[in-house]
């Protein structure tokens, strides 16, 4: 990837290479080929090509998404459960039917109290929910953020919320991130989930932060979250 993005070789073999891993097991290579295709996909979002590299996030987090499945087996490790929660959040967010489906179905089981989902998916399956999402969703999420009684729990959802993608809906979470119910050390994490969700996101979060300066900046001057909400 560094050479790609030296521009001595092609993207194309970037691809090529990634393709090879489709039986690592492996989380610490896994984490970084995410890493890698997110930097990919940031950039193909401006481009025709946004589409096609969704499709080859599904192509190759399929495989290990499969053997995985949804629930932890007889003697996992902890990097398992981390995979687990990597790759279906992965292919949550490009849109794997099957992974979408049942992320829906264990998210309603959790908002209605049958069956509470695992610290391991939570983010995972929040992701996937409010990508492809509506009001109603971010309402929901919105509702479980209230309710939370763990730091933990809210700072998860805050993290995560930037994954909706109707403009109106990005707009709300930003206007959610500089108020009463957001830890003012939190809201640089809400603004920079935004900033990374979409290509909307990116867009709507530096309009935001430019018409919310004063305030923001007075809020953070001279700590280092005010670094942290600039590079984001």
């Amino acid at each position: 990837l560094s050479q790609a993005r030296a521009g001595i070789i092609s993207t194309v073999e970037v691809l090529k290479v990634m393709e090879a891993f489709v039986n690592e097991p492996n989380y610490t290579v896994w984490s970084d080929l995410s890493c890698n295709l997110e930097i990919l996909s940031t950039l193909l979002s401006h481009t025709d090509f946004y589409e096609e590299i969704q499709v080859f996030v599904k192509d190759v987090f399929s495989p290990i998404g499969e053997r995985l499945g949804w629930d932890p087996k007889p003697g996992e490790g902890h990097l398992d459960a981390l995979l687990r929660g990597l790759v279906l959040g992965k292919l949550g967010k490009a849109g794997h039917k099957a992974t979408l489906e049942e992320a829906r179905r264990r998210f309603k089981d959790h908002v209605e109290g049958k069956n509470i989902l695992s610290a391991d998916l939570r983010s995972p399956v929040y992701v996937t929910i409010l990508k492809h999402g509506d009001s109603t969703t971010l309402d929901t999420m919105l509702k479980l953020h209230k309710q939370a009684d763990m730091q933990e729990e809210k700072n998860r959802i805050e993290r995560v919320l930037g994954a909706i993608s109707q403009p109106e809906l990005i707009q709300k979470v930003l206007t959610f991130a500089l108020s009463e119910e957001v830890r003012p050390q939190d809201t640089v994490s809400v603004i920079g989930g935004v900033a990374g969700g979409s290509k909307q996101g990116r867009k709507a979060a530096w309009k935001f932060v430019r018409d919310n300066w004063e305030e923001l900046y007075n809020r953070y001057q001279g700590g280092f979250l005010i670094s942290r909400l600039i590079k984001v």
